[in-house]
């Protein structure tokens, strides 16, 4: 039987995948209700042999049959292409990095609270260039008034092999006048995507802003 012209690189995509997750044959076999001779089969013949059987392999394998034919998944980490050819690393100055950071955005706070730093995203609004953010009093990004933190914003074009990274280094205050906190309240991005209660406000005072973008030249 002739192969079917995508049937090795899912295959592949499927060997892959149960690499990753620490499957065997024999319990991707279990899972997707089907021989190991017959799945070996199917891995030659491709998906036009018995396409019920291999939405079965993927729901097995925790995916779906368009992201184990696509070979991505829309919720797989960015970095996933190679680089492109003549990439071109740059440094932006202090303008380009407000710029980038845009009026509001989720963004990654750098905390030293423990035995090793911690690092969490948050939802930011950038107010009068310094960086805002609401979270819980007691919550893991609520750090002591003038704590040294870090705060970084990227984005990444994963088709292209672009993006940039835009790194603050600062304080952090925790805002705690009635008035500020309304008005912070009334900024773009100011309702957290965690939601809960999260009555205090942060505000990060950068004492530098430093940025990156990687393009082609």
């Amino acid at each position: 039987m002739s192969a079917h012209p995508d049937a090795e690189d899912i295959a592949r995509r499927i060997t892959d995948r149960c690499r990753q997750l620490g499957l065997s044959e024999g319990v991707l076999c279990r899972r997707a209700a089907m021989a190991p001779s017959y799945l070996r089969l199917l891995m030659r013949a491709g998906p036009e042999f018995d396409p019920d059987a291999f939405v079965r392999i993927a729901t097995a394998l925790g995916t779906t049959w368009p992201e184990l034919a696509a070979g991505d998944r829309p919720d797989a980490p960015p970095g996933q292409a190679g680089p492109q050819g003549h990439p071109l690393l740059r440094r932006l100055t202090g303008p380009e990095c407000w710029e980038l950071l845009g009026t509001h955005g989720v963004g990654r706070i750098g905390l030293s609270g423990g035995p090793s730093p911690d690092v969490l995203p948050v939802n930011y609004a950038v107010d009068a260039r310094t960086i805002v953010y609401r979270t819980s009093p007691r919550g893991a990004a609520a750090p002591p008034e003038g704590t040294p933190v870090s705060f970084q914003v990227d984005h990444i074009d994963d088709r292209h092999s672009h993006g940039w990274s835009v790194l603050i280094h600062g304080e952090a205050h925790r805002v705690d006048d009635p008035d500020e906190e309304r008005r912070l309240a009334a900024l773009p991005g100011a309702v957290p995507w965690a939601g809960g209660s999260r009555p205090l406000w942060v505000r990060v005072r950068p004492g530098e802003v430093t940025g990156r973008r990687i393009g082609t030249g």
